[in-house]
């Protein structure tokens, strides 16, 4: 299957090793901890990738600028979940310490991404202030 122009993306490919990561963690908790708290935080990881795709599938700056943002709140989100996760005891210090540099660069990076898409005004020569 050939790749298409997202996942050509550091920052998509970074949030899908992300996402797969913290699947593992949690495929490994017990049945209550991932019907909670397992569920949102994979919910939340996955949401990451899925809006950085649908923004670049979406044809305008706008949109695309608007579903990076959301990959963002969803970044936050992952990252609220896996505190909760590792205050209740649910992750080791050594997944702590495998997630937490991907979370770290991620946030840059989506926010890089986001500059580098422009606006349609950048694109057209026009300002719309």
């Amino acid at each position: 299957m050939a790749r298409t122009n997202f996942e050509n993306l550091r920052v998509y490919q970074l949030a899908e090793i992300l996402a797969d990561e913290i699947w593992h963690v949690v495929a490994g908790w017990d049945y209550f901890a991932k019907d909670t708290v397992g569920k949102q935080v994979v919910k939340a990881a996955d949401s990451i990738g899925a809006n950085i795709a649908e923004g670049a599938g979406r044809g305008s700056y706008q949109d695309n600028r608007r579903f990076v943002k959301m990959a963002r709140g969803s970044l936050n989100e992952t990252q609220h979940w896996l505190r909760r996760a590792y205050s209740r005891k649910l992750l080791s210090q050594k997944q702590v310490e495998k997630l937490k540099p991907m979370i770290a660069d991620l946030a840059p990076m989506l926010n890089a991404y986001l500059k580098s898409i422009g606006n349609a005004s950048e694109a057209t020569g026009t300002n719309s202030d």
